[in-house]
């Protein structure tokens, strides 16, 4: 299974059994939360396993390039997600915030380990 495909595995997961779990729960504010930072760190995994297939220094271009297009996509869903889809500001904003320090975190871990076998590392 990929990357993206076991990150996605384990959002969903991790909503579902938050739903399951609690009553009452702001399943679609939650589910929104998750949406827009898995969405970010998908695309951008995407495009950094492509580059680094090609040639493994463009890695960081990709980064770079990739910093201000999701800066603006962050905007612009958190715009839609609260004045557009009205959803909770609280409960949306929190599992945001969850999604998006533990996809990143992801992310790095992910980014470090290709790195390491790109420098002949073992891991």
């Amino acid at each position: 299974m990929t990357s993206v495909a076991w990150m996605t595995t384990a959002s969903m997961a991790s909503w579902f059994a938050a739903v399951a779990l609690v009553p009452g729960a702001p399943r679609t504010e939650w589910l929104w939360g998750m949406v827009g930072p898995l969405v970010a760190v998908a695309a951008s995994w995407i495009a950094i396993e492509r580059a680094h297939r090609r040639n493994a220094a463009q890695v960081s271009g990709v980064l770079l390039k990739a910093f201000p297009l999701k800066a603006l996509f962050f905007a612009g869903y958190v715009t839609l997600a609260l004045k557009v889809l009205g959803l909770r500001p609280t409960p949306f904003i929190v599992s945001f915030a969850c999604y998006f320090v533990a996809l990143y975190a992801v992310e790095a871990f992910l980014l470090q380990r290709l790195s390491s076998r790109g420098l002949g590392g073992s891991r």
